[in-house]
């Protein structure tokens, strides 16, 4: 047994199909299926449920293929490891981020981390919250830019800034000419909010559930900048991050709260165990300070 056929078998797990598996490993689909079977005979268990039609994993080989991604993540930690350790402020850094952050961050941040991090290549992610934590998790990732506070132990959480939700109407809205809102006046408004999945939708209907707003479930977008359409279009109102603000002239009005408007933090999280955790600090303390 090597890691060489752990990878096979994971491959295979994945594509759920030889052909697809071996050309994943760029390896011939006869190569790849030999080695299946030689793992199975080093094993002594039947490890795939071979068909005409598909390939079935069997109980045992569910068992076998999570044990195999686990060794495979330790070998890529511990090659990481040795390469951290050769150069601490360079190399590869994986790092997810939300989309509603992804567009209006990455800009700001990147030309930062080329020039305080220039031995640093950032390997980007963008997915839904609950994805990033996963793969931040399963040692997928090395740190996520996400809506803090999030609720996973044993994970260093560095705030990166504070921006303000701001009221976005439309121009023919009634309230499009004022200059500032209160929460009280979100009342009886149909908002617009984001497809399930995303934080920002759970942060904006809390928000909207305590002020006697009303959701407007005929429609629900898959990005902010859907929601800026169709609040452009007169369709309703929504609540939008400060750093995802369009131009103060187009056909979308953005109004601040005034008093203690809401809020949302953004902040780099990582492992508290993880190899890169001092280079991580060093990241997020360069990234917070231009946009304290």
């Amino acid at each position: 047994m090597n890691l060489r056929d752990l990878k096979y078998l994971v491959a295979l797990a994945e594509h759920r199909h030889f052909g697809r598996a071996a050309q994943a490993c760029f390896v011939s689909q006869p190569t790849l299926s030999t080695q299946i079977r030689k793992l199975e005979e080093t094993l002594k268990v039947t490890l795939i449920e071979r068909t005409q039609r598909q390939v079935i994993l069997t109980p045992v080989g569910e068992a076998v293929v999570a044990q195999a991604q686990r060794v495979l993540r330790d070998v890529d930690d511990l090659v990481r490891i040795a390469d951290d350790n050769r150069d601490p402020l360079g190399g590869d850094v994986r790092v997810g981020i939300i989309p509603t952050v992804a567009p209006y961050l990455l800009p700001r941040i990147l030309p930062i981390v080329r020039r305080e991090f220039p031995k640093v290549s950032i390997k980007l992610t963008e997915a839904q919250t609950r994805v990033v934590m996963r793969m931040l998790s399963d040692g997928d990732l090395d740190a996520a830019i996400v809506a803090l506070p999030v609720a996973e132990e044993h994970v260093v959480q560095a705030k990166l800034y504070t921006e303000a939700f701001y009221l976005a109407v439309g121009k023919q809205h009634p309230k499009a000419g004022r200059k500032t809102v209160s929460l009280d006046d979100l009342a009886n408004e149909q908002v617009l909010l984001l497809e399930d999945g995303h934080c920002l939708r759970d942060q904006a209907l809390e928000i909207c559930n305590s002020h006697d707003a009303v959701e407007n479930t005929n429609f629900r977008a898959t990005s902010l900048e859907t929601l800026r359409q169709m609040v452009a279009a007169n369709i309703g109102v929504t609540l939008m991050p400060e750093l995802a603000l369009g131009g103060r002239g187009g056909a979308v009005r953005y109004i601040p709260f005034r008093g203690r408007a809401p809020s949302r933090d953004i902040g780099l999280v990582w492992r508290a165990t993880a190899s890169r955790a001092e280079l991580l600090g060093r990241m997020a303390r360069a990234i917070h300070a231009p946009l304290r």
